[in-house]
């Protein structure tokens, strides 16, 4: 059987996410493979939907919205796999606020519905290393990388290689734990010109980002991968930042421009085998 449903809180063309462009590729890719895929936001899911589809395969990105009884219908009658984007055994989730990033298990939760998936697929070593040391469950597995789609990753080769100016790009983001303030102040300390890029599309965004030399981004909370800073990597960018990024763990990570690029071409197929090695096994 080749059905699979394909359960998230929002997905690409509702939101901008960076999660939510992730798991794009990932249908699309097992569109491409014959795979017949139902997306489905997760406050609509309900039992009925479940009941109706039970023997499908399940793939569950984020689920803040996705109702108790579902989750526990899931855990008892289907088999599923969480494609994880950040650290929802937590209501916080954020694993920051306690040392080593290692949570008391009074603040776990959710944690059933983690342990009965099949595969709980990470972003990164970094990211797999969090989730495993607070659930404690041998079914965690790192992707070690995210996925692009064939366009976005020629238009990163493209302007790997074009003149940029010497000055900082910095994200110009709402968002506290993105931390733009703190990437100000180092740019400031340290005397660099730099530029706030503001929200837009996504090509607008890999284009107004890359026309400067070094990305600076200190983010307060650990990022599972950051697909900001592996987008920079692939633009030939130098990258000015901390220890919270999965992507820093990667081995892969001291490539840079053209052959990160490729890197990650390979990187789709590889990501897509090792999630349909789970779902058929």
């Amino acid at each position: 059987m080749n059905d699979v449903c394909f359960i998230a809180d929002f997905f690409a063309e509702q939101i901008g996410g960076g999660g939510e462009l992730n798991n794009e590729i990932l249908i699309q890719l097992l569109i491409e493979n014959n795979y017949k895929v139902e997306k489905i936001n997760s406050h609509i899911v309900d039992l009925e939907f479940l009941e109706s589809r039970k023997e499908n395969k399940f793939i569950i990105a984020n689920f803040v919205n996705l109702s108790l009884d579902c989750k526990e219908y899931l855990q008892s009658h289907c088999s599923y796999v969480i494609y994880e984007h950040d650290h929802k055994y937590l209501a916080n989730r954020n694993p920051a606020e306690y040392d080593e990033y290692l949570a008391p298990k009074e603040a776990i939760i959710n944690f059933d519905f983690y342990k009965e998936a099949v595969t709980v697929f990470c972003q990164s070593g970094f990211h797999s290393n969090i989730v495993r040391s607070n659930l404690q469950t041998d079914n965690i597995v790192s992707l070690g990388g995210n996925l692009w789609s064939t366009d976005a990753l020629n238009i990163m080769r493209k302007y790997s290689k074009k003149e940029k100016k010497d000055r900082c790009s910095i994200m110009d983001s709402t968002i506290k734990h993105k931390n733009t303030l703190g990437a100000i102040k180092y740019c400031m300390q340290k005397g660099y010109k730099y530029d706030l890029i503001l929200p837009c599309s996504p090509g607008n965004f890999l284009n107004n980002i890359s026309k400067n030399d070094k990305l600076v981004f200190f983010p307060l909370t650990p990022e599972t991968l950051c697909r900001v800073v592996v987008e920079a990597r692939m633009m030939g960018m130098k990258v000015i930042t901390n220890k919270r990024l999965g992507a820093v763990s990667e081995p892969w990570f001291k490539l840079k421009g053209a052959d990160l690029v490729e890197f990650m071409f390979e990187k789709r197929n590889k990501i897509l085998n090792n999630v349909l090695e789970i779902i058929n096994g």
